[in-house]
């Protein structure tokens, strides 16, 4: 087939057909060219079960309307899902009705989050140069202690409320405490597990707030509960040993 294409080819390219020429040459897949969705209206879709595919959230939001895009974001190492995905509609409404809809709703056997995506802006060249690589879960959630369950999130000069920041980080996992200092432009949040800390570190950090592009890290760890606990199960526990002795 090859052979027969080429000779094809050869022969005819150059050749004038009713008076003109005709360029004959090798056909060309199409490029998988990423549509440009910046666009659209982007909807996150946060504690998804391992299982769960692309096609899976795809087919669990489409009857909310013509959908641009949708996946399931997986770790670059593992190829395992992260647990978290976006869906892309065109209309503003399809996306505020799945919003609505879908969150709680049992996809797999996890009940889902849902809630705007926060998108990064395009940085100016300059920035692009000389940033550093886009943060990796894998890299941030070894990079403090399991027991670290704070994020800090900086560079909002106005407009920070502890509103903002629950309804900015509450698709990535419950939240136990929100501390803002609007005067001096940054908050802490702290989460239920340090693994929902390490997901809003790497899908916030580097986001606009309020027109602001917020830095996100890892805060200082809370003292050791254990020093808290002590004094008060101690009493209790010798209280309780005496008692059986005694028995």
């Amino acid at each position: 087939e090859y052979r027969d294409a080429a000779a094809a080819l050869a022969a005819m390219n150059g050749r004038k057909i009713l008076g003109k020429e005709v360029k004959v040459n090798w056909a060309t897949t199409p490029s998988s060219q990423k549509k440009d969705t910046s666009n659209h209206f982007h909807v996150f879709v946060g504690d998804l079960s391992p299982e769960i595919t692309t096609d899976d959230i795809r087919a669990a939001f489409a009857p909310f309307g013509k959908i641009s895009d949708a996946r399931v974001v997986k770790d670059m190492t593992t190829g395992k899902s992260k647990g978290y995905g976006f869906v892309s509609f065109y209309n503003k409404l399809d996306a505020e009705n799945a919003i609505v809809h879908m969150g709680g709703q049992w996809l797999g056997g996890r009940q889902i989050r849902t809630n705007w995506a926060t998108r990064k802006p395009p940085a100016p060249k300059s920035v692009q140069d000389n940033s550093s690589k886009q943060l990796r879960f894998d890299e941030v959630v070894n990079q403090s202690s399991p027991q670290n369950c704070t994020v800090y999130c900086g560079g909002i000069q106005s407009g920070l409320t502890e509103h903002l920041m629950r309804q900015t980080f509450s698709p990535f996992g419950q939240i136990m405490e929100i501390r803002v200092f609007p005067e001096k432009g940054y908050s802490f949040v702290r989460f239920s597990s340090h693994e929902s800390a390490a997901h809003a570190i790497v899908s916030v950090n580097g986001t606009t707030i309020e027109g602001h592009v917020v830095k996100c890290y890892w805060g200082k760890e809370s003292p050791d509960m254990a020093k808290n606990v002590q004094p008060v199960i101690l009493p209790f526990f010798f209280f309780f040993f005496s008692l059986f002795l005694n028995s």
